[in-house]
């Protein structure tokens, strides 16, 4: 037996060799090397089990499912096995760039709080366009839950958090597990709920650290819209959001799951929804209207049409092409930053801050007892830097 790794790195897949593979060779091939690497086959599945086998790297193990049960039981199931103090999730079908890790590892070193979750940016790459999202970080005071979920413009990706760029302590991780059998949302849902918690942080990195594939076309394992359940996990949520984030998730990305019913029914049913249980603004009433009324594909290709556009102009104004959108990424509030989510995803990633100490951690001084049982978010900058402005979460659990 290998001794204890620095971090361990859990991976569900199901029927996608070719694309899981990649993704393990990635993670083995980070700049830190103390790792284990654990792949959950959700089901059984001899063609991935082979294409693992013939890897070849001792710290690579494989873990098969006798039957399947989504990727948030495969993820829960891996960190279990997880025998590292620190676990690093990721999507089979994404990437890491190489010091992904390292980065990670340093900022969670430097934070105070007992329990630090490290997220990053990622670049989101579709079959049309390439983007930097999130595309701004917290502003002070903001709730975390209207930070996740609140558009400021008609796309998607203001903020954002997403499985693979979530790098958090092993125990936390087994303390509050994924949802089983949530088919959607299942890092907004776990994020929500993990930072809930006293003495969870969350650091965020910003610069991007994963590269995320948006293959619309590919089956994925979660990628159906059940928009019926979704709208009954968004009831049992409210005690973690405001009104104004209840309404922007209802007329979102609940609207873009129920769209596809083209049933006027339907379509009232989540407005009366959003409406009792929430505050909409201007921006939602737009969002839900284009949802409502334009196809998904039409949606996509003018999101990437812009923002692409944008993208591709603010490189040119630097003199060379670069995809994180034309501005120094670190602090992005340039709308240049694109937005690459899917259709049916929320806006939003990381959450409302507590203060920052040297090399992200999180200060405390001024925190209270609120703050405390809310958690608190680190946005953190490379050394040498500019220190970004000290964010505080507000609770909403009122």
């Amino acid at each position: 037996m290998l001794g204890t790794p620095e971090v361990s790195v859990v991976i569900p897949t199901f029927s996608r060799a070719d694309l899981v593979t990649r993704a393990v060779r990635g993670a083995l091939a980070q700049s830190v090397r103390d790792i284990e690497v654990i792949v959950v086959i959700d089901g059984p599945d001899q063609a991935t089990r082979s294409a693992l086998d013939a890897i070849g790297d001792p710290r690579l193990r494989v873990v098969g499912l006798p039957e399947q049960g989504g990727a948030p039981n495969a993820r829960n199931i891996g960190v279990r096995q997880a025998r590292a103090r620190w676990t690093a999730l990721l999507d089979d079908d994404d990437e890491w760039l190489p010091d992904k890790l390292a980065v990670q590892l340093e900022l969670a070193a430097g934070s105070r709080a007992p329990l630090p979750v490290v997220a990053s940016r990622l670049i989101s790459r579709t079959p049309r366009a390439e983007f930097v999202i999130p595309r701004r970080l917290p502003d002070p005071g903001e709730p975390l839950c209207e930070y996740l979920t609140v558009r400021r413009g008609l796309f998607h990706g203001d903020g954002f958090i997403q499985t693979s760029t979530i790098l958090a302590p092993t125990d936390l991780l087994r303390q509050v597990p994924f949802t089983v059998g949530l088919p959607r949302l299942q890092e907004l849902d776990w994020t929500f709920r993990a930072v809930s918690r006293d003495g969870v942080d969350l650091i965020y990195s910003p610069e991007p650290l994963v590269i995320w594939h948006q293959d619309e076309d590919r089956p994925r394992i979660s990628a159906d819209m059940p928009w019926q359940e979704q709208l009954q996990w968004l009831r049992q949520t409210r005690p973690l959001l405001t009104r104004r984030a209840y309404a922007a998730l209802a007329m979102s990305v609940i609207s873009s799951m129920a769209a596809p019913t083209r049933s006027m029914r339907v379509c009232r049913a989540v407005l009366r929804d959003a409406r009792r249980h929430g505050e909409p603004a201007a921006i939602d009433y737009l969002t839900f209207l284009q949802i409502w009324l334009l196809p998904p594909e039409v949606r996509r290709r003018v999101r990437d049409m812009v923002l692409g556009s944008r993208r591709i102009a603010g490189s040119a104004r630097r003199g060379r092409d670069d995809p994180r959108g034309g501005d120094d990424p670190r602090f992005g509030d340039d709308p240049r930053f694109g937005a690459g989510h899917r259709d049916g995803e929320p806006g939003g990633g990381t959450e409302p801050a507590g203060g920052t100490a040297p090399a992200g951690g999180t200060d405390r001084r001024a925190g209270t007892g609120a703050d405390r049982r809310a958690g608190t978010v680190a946005l953190s900058a490379p050394a040498g830097a500019p220190r970004p402005q000290a964010l505080t979460k507000t609770d909403v659990r009122r």
